[in-house]
């Protein structure tokens, strides 16, 4: 069982020491913002090997206050960390439920948990994908968003993994903020790479990332928080009006966006 997960700090670009250690627990949220080639996507790299000085900034995960074991760092079954990438390709020629059922009989589920596990992903991925598709859809006539929207729903339900790393989720044509709640409904550490102001405003914190290293922690204020339930109002608005475009309707009315 995770309890806690630290990073340790390493070095930025330059050598010079990085000056935050982080120490993370179920449930946290935790935004990576900073400019394209920050270093955002090296720190997710270094927790998801969970790095023991052995990599290029020299970073140190512990696990639970220790070094992780063999296992969790080489082992494809024992590693706690899953990423979902910016592209997501199935090569499986299978319809979605038998993909899942099988994962579910990898996890060795009693049959009719697995096939509770199945209906509870398959609902929650379209339910955020916006697109609808069933469960005899093939993984490859999936589109983007639906294949996005899947493995985030599997990743939440079906994978014992207690580690989240996500590269970029704006861009994956999902519900971001339904996408964020399962995850934390289950009790998952989640570390975003983003530069969606929703997004980055969701967190328990954001580590701001600058030449290669955590250069700052920001928690959230007070004003902050509500900024973001105004971003979340304005956020379903938007995905109204792209429902309407999909559905081939006139955007003939002036848009008012007000104060929730």
């Amino acid at each position: 069982m995770l309890d806690t997960l630290e990073i340790l700090p390493g070095r930025d670009k330059s050598g010079a020491p990085e000056r935050h250690a982080l120490c993370l627990r179920p449930g946290d949220i935790v935004a990576l913002v900073g400019p394209t080639g920050a270093g955002k996507s090296r720190l997710l790299a270094d927790i998801e090997c969970l790095a023991q000085g052995d990599t290029p900034t020299g970073r140190v995960v512990r696990v639970n206050g220790r070094a992780p074991d063999p296992e969790s760092r080489f082992s494809g079954e024992g590693k706690i960390v899953a990423q979902i990438t910016q592209n997501m390709n199935f090569i499986m020629d299978l319809p979605v439920a038998a993909f899942l059922r099988l994962h579910a009989e990898s996890r060795a589920l009693p049959p009719h948990e697995a096939e509770s596990a199945v209906r509870r992903v398959l609902e929650s991925a379209v339910g955020m994908a916006g697109e609808p598709f069933g469960p005899e859809t093939e993984l490859t006539q999936l589109s983007g968003g639906q294949s996005r929207a899947l493995m985030i729903a599997d990743a939440a339900f079906l994978s014992p993994k207690p580690v989240i790393l996500i590269d970029e989720i704006e861009n994956a044509g999902v519900d971001r903020t339904r996408a964020l709640e399962l995850f934390t409904d289950q009790g998952k550490i989640v570390l975003l790479s983003t530069h969606d102001p929703l997004l980055a405003l969701s967190g328990t914190c954001r580590l701001v990332i600058r030449n290669g290293a955590v250069s700052d922690v920001i928690e959230p204020t007070a004003a902050e928080k509500e900024n973001h339930r105004r971003l979340v109002h304005l956020d379903k608005q938007l995905g109204a009006l792209r429902e309407a475009l999909r559905h081939g309707r006139r955007i003939e009315q002036p848009l008012v966006f007000p104060t929730p």
